[in-house]
């Protein structure tokens, strides 16, 4: 499998993993909370087609999410984050991650 994000040129780019809480945001009025959502979904596809936000799951059964993020460095993620219309609703956390040395050998052969 190759690295999408390394192979369009940005090899210095650090990959996190982000987990998401919105619990909070259901307490919001229902208008406030649509005006959120539609907010949050604006930016995350602009994030998506940045590069920054690679891949996003639900967690079944939480308010949650867990994503993989791609950024030059805990900064520029943490830029990313703050950009987030959700995010003074959200409890955030985030793991950097670090290439195993068993998937930088490469794809095994099929």
């Amino acid at each position: 499998m190759i690295d999408e994000h390394r192979s369009k040129g940005t090899e210095t780019a650090m990959d996190f993993l982000v987990r998401i809480d919105t619990s909070r945001v259901h307490d919001l009025p229902a208008d406030d909370h649509a005006d959120l959502v539609r907010r949050e979904r604006h930016r995350g596809r602009e994030l998506m087609a940045e590069g920054v936000l690679r891949r996003l799951w639900r967690l079944p059964g939480k308010r949650a999410n867990i994503g993989l993020w791609s950024a030059d460095d805990a900064d520029a993620l943490e830029q990313a984050l703050d950009s987030l219309p959700i995010r003074p609703y959200a409890d955030i956390e985030v793991t950097a991650l670090a290439t195993h040395p068993l998937t930088a050998e490469g794809p095994l052969p099929r």
